[in-house]
């Protein structure tokens, strides 16, 4: 069986941030990855970049095995367009799905530090959401506590040593940041800044490996804080939110 073996077709989505990413994974390769900076809209993109991916490959969208994408937090209107695309997809086609915290996929790539990591996303409002996690000296990443959202000064009290901080959240409050933290700050290199879907791919492998997978019907952004509408309509709260 080819997930007993590992070499499962994923199609990995992020479309969390103003960044958008899409990867195809078979087993432990990369097969193809597209990520772009940009202002315009995910629905614009994301099924055009699927179906470019796909054909570049010779693959077709009935021939993958599962189904991933950021759950968040992030923005509200970016997380629903990739959540909705990839449940409906691997619902449609009886598919495994998983969704992948939005900064669990952020930090992913720095799994092999030998420090701590706080990845930082920009939650608008003046505020960040915040992910803190530590190596478990295997290449992966243990998150140390629930996520946050704070604004940037709130981030200091919870860094307690020297530590590796990266994501959009980072580079908009860089400058505070380091007036805060500067002996505790390693900043990652630009390319760790940005959220790539092949480790979205990869995390999801990891689970479907083990077995796991999310209820499409079921699963719901991970938002941290209300929405706007909820915010003014509090009867609007989703029950199934989940912050931890």
């Amino acid at each position: 069986m080819k997930e007993k073996l590992g070499v499962m077709k994923i199609l990995a989505v992020d479309t969390s941030t103003s960044s958008g990413s899409v990867a195809l994974l078979e087993g432990q390769r990369v097969m193809a990855e597209w990520t772009l900076q940009s202002a315009q809209t995910h629905n614009r993109r994301l099924l055009k970049t699927v179906d470019k991916l796909l054909g570049t490959l010779g693959w077709t969208i009935d021939g993958l095995d599962g189904f991933a994408a950021t759950t968040g937090p992030g923005s509200f209107t970016g997380l629903r367009i990739g959540l909705t695309t990839m449940k409906t997809l691997a619902w449609t086609l009886d598919r495994p799905f998983i969704g992948v915290p939005t900064l669990d996929a952020l930090a992913a790539p720095l799994g092999f530090a030998a420090l701590p990591v706080c990845a930082l996303v920009d939650a608008h409002k003046k505020e960040v959401y915040c992910g803190l996690y530590e190596p478990d000296g295997k290449g992966r990443l243990q998150r140390m506590q629930s996520y946050l959202v704070t604004p940037p000064g709130g981030v200091a009290g919870h860094i307690m040593g020297p530590t590796i901080f990266c994501g959009d959240g980072w580079l908009l409050y860089r400058e505070h940041l380091l007036a805060d933290l500067r002996p505790k700050v390693i900043e990652a290199p630009p390319p760790y800044h940005i959220i790539r879907a092949s480790f979205v791919g990869e995390l999801a492998r990891e689970r479907l490996l083990a077995g796991e997978r999310d209820d499409p019907l079921l699963s719901v952004p991970l938002y941290v804080r209300p929405s706007e509408a909820e915010l003014h309509h509090p009867h609007l709260a989703h029950p199934h939110r989940t912050d931890s």
